[in-house]
């Protein structure tokens, strides 16, 4: 089965990849030629793929799917949430946005938070949602030179190691973006 992934992010491609193993085929848009920018304005992280993968969608109609990840923190009223990706500014790093988080999250003793991966599926048109969290905690300082994002300050619950110390393997095993993408797998006939 071939399914374009609304994304320009090799990392996540690559990842779903990984998870969906060989019995699907993931393609890029930019695979198809397509060199322009998704939109994503919208307030929620369902809001956001479901923007994205209509977007394709229309341009392609061929079955595609879209993902919007979120970090939410409890101690900052589940920010930064749907802003996770621009968090300290449009054009930021991941290591600005995770330099900002820690900055706001100085001296705070709550440091639970989650992972949550939305992807919004499209076949024939019609768009299904499938939610993936994993709840964990943020260290004070990263730790580990794996994965991407906030994976350095991320540690998933029942773990000791952050997201970026975790092999590929391991991190897949229980990502936020696995449990989604199991999910819509099993929509698959």
């Amino acid at each position: 089965m071939e399914l374009l992934f609304a994304s320009a992010n090799v990392h996540k491609c690559h990842e779903a990849s990984t998870i969906l193993g060989p019995s699907v085929s993931i393609i890029m848009p930019s695979s198809l030629g397509f060199s322009g920018e998704i939109p994503e304005t919208g307030l929620t992280l369902e809001e956001n793929a479901l923007q994205k993968a209509r977007f394709i969608w229309d341009i392609f109609h061929i079955p595609c799917f879209a993902d919007d990840t979120g970090l939410e923190v409890d101690a900052l009223n589940g920010a930064p949430g749907v802003y996770s990706a621009r968090y300290a500014g449009p054009a930021c790093s991941h290591q600005e946005n995770v330099k900002k988080l820690l900055r706001e999250m100085e001296g705070l003793a709550c440091r639970k938070a989650r992972f949550r991966c939305v992807i919004a599926l499209i076949r024939d048109g019609h768009p299904s949602l499938f939610e993936g969290i994993v709840q964990g905690s943020i260290l004070t300082a990263p730790r580990g030179n794996g994965g991407f994002g906030y994976d350095p300050v991320f540690v998933p619950l029942g773990f000791n190691q952050s997201f970026a110390q975790m092999t590929e393997t391991d991190k897949n095993a229980i990502s936020h973006r696995k449990r989604a993408l199991e999910k819509m797998a099993l929509a698959f006939p």
